[in-house]
């Protein structure tokens, strides 16, 4: 097969998502390399596929991408600016068509509104190989043996319990003009660990302050890198999240999972596991009792 060179979305939360889509096309005989930001590398490190860290001006993102010209590309973004970038660089690529970039792709791909983010990243892999299939119902993003050590030293350096809760408190930007993260965290937190449940919280960059101000009972881990993340997640009891970046970190490898939402829709962007419990809608945040009552079936199970 041509080397394909796959621009990664530029967000977590849907990189997590986009990996049934890049086990396919590497099941398939595909030759991966992985271009996004800087936490490819980390996020992807228990896969054999090259990652390549885009960074800086548009000028300097189109230098690192032309030693690639001879692949073929994908790209699972869907800016302009992206698509210029790989088509400057000698790319021809594979896209959904939007943003009026069309003409800038090889092929172009028309959207289907209905997908689920999951379906969207993988009707781009079956555009790809010339096959179609359904998107798995659930997907088991690995973690590599050193990010799993991580984790353990980092935890038992603070607690010797190996049955841990997880809140991710922290939700960044707005959707719609409101904001994406759950106000009920501190409560939560505060009740969790007055009945002696073991409460952790790992902050990511420069996160670190506003944790401590939802969670401040919670065991806070120092800020490391997403690959000790999800493996942090991997261990736990349960996470509760906000719909957000670790949400979809902890149902790709397999955590037991609270997703709070509020503001987002869940049809679209709910974490793609069976392990995966949603509580609230884009109508509005549920109320804290629903959220508490959740999460107690949860760790009674």
């Amino acid at each position: 097969m041509t080397p394909l060179i796959v621009r990664l979305p530029n967000h977590l939360g849907d990189a997590c998502m986009a990996l049934p889509a890049l086990e396919r096309l590497a099941a398939l005989g595909h030759q991966l390399t992985l271009a996004g930001p800087s936490w490819t590398k980390d996020l992807f490190g228990a896969y054999p596929w090259p990652a390549v860290a885009l960074s800086g001006s548009h000028y300097q993102r189109v230098q690192t991408l032309r030693p690639f010209a001879a692949h073929a590309g994908l790209l699972m973004t869907n800016s302009f600016s992206t698509a210029l970038q790989f088509r400057l660089a000698g790319i021809r690529s594979v896209g959904y068509a939007r943003d009026g970039r069309s003409w800038l792709l090889q092929r172009a791909i028309a959207v289907d509104a209905n997908d689920h983010m999951v379906q969207y990243y993988y009707r781009l892999a079956s555009a790809v190989t010339g096959t179609e299939s359904k998107a798995p119902l659930d997907f088991r993003l690995r973690v590599s043996e050193d990010a799993a050590e991580r984790a353990r030293k980092a935890i038992g350096a603070r607690t010797k319990s190996a049955h841990y809760v997880v809140l991710c408190p922290v939700a960044v930007g707005v959707h719609r003009g409101k904001v994406k993260a759950w106000q009920g965290f501190s409560r939560l937190c505060n009740e969790l660990v007055q009945q002696r449940n073991v409460v952790v919280a790992m902050p990511g960059p420069g996160e670190t302050a506003a944790v401590r101000g939802a969670a401040a009972s919670a065991i806070v881990l120092p800020e490391s890198d997403v690959g000790t993340f999800a493996a942090v997640l991997a261990g736990a009891r349960l996470v509760v999240a906000n719909d957000s970046g670790p949400a979809h970190v902890a149902a790709a490898v397999g955590s037991k999972l609270i997703a709070v939402f509020g503001v987002t829709e869940a049809e679209k962007t709910r974490p793609w596991s069976t392990r995966a419990t949603i509580v609230g809608s884009a109508d509005g945040w549920p109320s804290y009792a629903d959220v508490r009552s959740a999460v107690a079936t949860a760790l009674s199970a």
